[in-house]
């Protein structure tokens, strides 16, 4: 019933946007004489804050044609290397010439950026993505959105991902690095641990777990304390809505993208409030700066998916209240998930101090869970001053965080 409400909402605010968009383009004319007057300034401000409110916000694009590599120009182009009804594995390439160009002899180790399936889109990851590409042949899984997926297509859980994460390695090839950004690490662990007692020549050469919830019983934040106060049947009866038409997807079962994303803005309302305030201040002001990097960060932001049910109460179950892997618990297709069958896969854990959603502890405790990597093998590294978003993008991650993940990456892309 919610998921329908929040799109007759959408429907019934229409003739309020198209309003809002007539007097946006009057007050906006650069032939409206008064649209320079104050005024005309705040009218349009006004305007143009509502329609973004209230908007539909896509799928966005990558929007990564090209980078820099000492000095020069290199292209890039995305193209799709593997697919299923629930992720497409996308490879972002760089122009060859280019690179030789920019005297780079080699395209660097595989990696294989994992991406966060909880409630945005790989898009969120792009700085990410344009930083690795500076040094790397680079990887990521694209996550679909829940709500386009039709009901014939069946079921994606937990350990559906987990099997993903396998074939989308064996698709790179033996010995990649893997790079998992929050939501992924405990799969991506798990799949680590299956690969490594299989004895599997794609298992990765090393991985890298940022911000992830490996061990939710660590300095536990808002959102771990919520899933250990309320009972597993809350989140089913709360959180869980049906797709309503003319989506694709219409009676799947899922966790609204929106939901999750008023979940974390109420989390920082202040915040997300003071920045409209400004956004709208920058209009009135015609602060051309102020209002693209409210739009660049918006546009984002607000852009979600939905998660299946039954992905969405799994990783709340197994994640966040009975911890499963870390307790050794997690049984995967019958087979016991045992961290201790990694012997050979290099370990490095990136925490952000003032993370609000993995606290400090939380992403490290992978190390304690493998005990038979080497200790040569194994990073740990806390990243003072940043937050969740900043372990993996931003002035800290480009400058302090990535220079160390290309090291670590490299040093083991030797061992391997």
């Amino acid at each position: 019933m919610l998921y329908s409400l929040h799109e007759y909402a959408y429907y019934a605010a229409s003739p309020l946007r198209a309003m809002a968009q007539l007097t946006r383009d009057f007050w906006g004319s650069k032939f409206n004489p008064a649209a320079d007057t104050a005024l005309g300034r705040t009218l349009y401000a006004s305007a143009e804050l509502f329609s973004n409110v209230t908007r539909r916000y896509g799928k966005p694009e990558w929007n990564l044609d090209s980078i820099e590599i000492n000095g020069h120009p290199v292209r890039v182009s995305v193209i799709e290397d593997w697919d299923s009804p629930w992720c497409r594995l996308l490879r972002f390439q760089r122009d060859p010439s280019d690179l030789r160009r920019a005297k780079k002899n080699t395209t660097g180790p595989a990696v294989l950026i994992v991406a966060p399936l909880s409630g945005h889109y790989a898009t969120l990851l792009r700085g990410t993505v344009q930083e690795f590409l500076l040094d790397h042949d680079v990887y990521i899984t694209d996550w679909a959105n829940a709500r386009q997926v039709p009901v014939l297509e069946g079921r994606f859980d937990f350990h559906a991902y987990i099997d993903h994460i396998r074939d989308i390695l064996k698709v790179i090839g033996a010995r990649c690095h893997v790079v998992a950004v929050c939501q992924p690490g405990p799969p991506v662990l798990a799949a680590a641990c299956l690969m490594s007692e299989d004895k599997d020549p794609n298992r990765p050469a090393s991985m890298t777990f940022m911000g992830s919830p490996i061990d939710a019983r660590f300095n536990p934040t808002v959102t771990n304390n919520l899933a250990q106060e309320k009972p597993f049947t809350w989140f089913r009866s709360n959180m869980v809505h049906t797709v309503p038409p003319p989506y694709p997807g219409v009676g799947r079962r899922v966790y609204p993208g929106f939901v999750q994303l008023y979940s974390f803005m109420s989390m920082n309302e202040a915040r997300h409030t003071d920045a409209h305030w400004e956004y709208f201040n920058s209009l009135v002001a015609n602060d051309g700066d102020g209002t693209n990097k409210h739009l660049e960060f918006y546009d984002e932001y607000l852009s979600v998916l939905d998660l299946t049910e039954e992905f969405y109460l799994q990783t709340i179950n197994l994640v966040f209240q009975t911890f499963a892997l870390p307790k050794g618990e997690l049984v995967h297709n019958g087979r016991k998930v045992d961290c201790a069958a990694i012997t050979d896969i290099a370990l490095m854990t990136v925490e952000g101090e003032k993370d609000d959603i993995s606290g400090v502890g939380q992403t490290q405790a992978a190390h304690g869970m493998c005990p038979n990597i080497p200790d040569g093998m194994k990073e740990l590294y806390v990243q003072k001053g940043a937050g969740h978003y900043g372990v993996f993008n931003g002035r800290r991650f480009r400058e302090e965080i990535y220079p160390r993940i290309r090291d670590f990456i490299a040093q083991n892309d030797r061992l391997a």
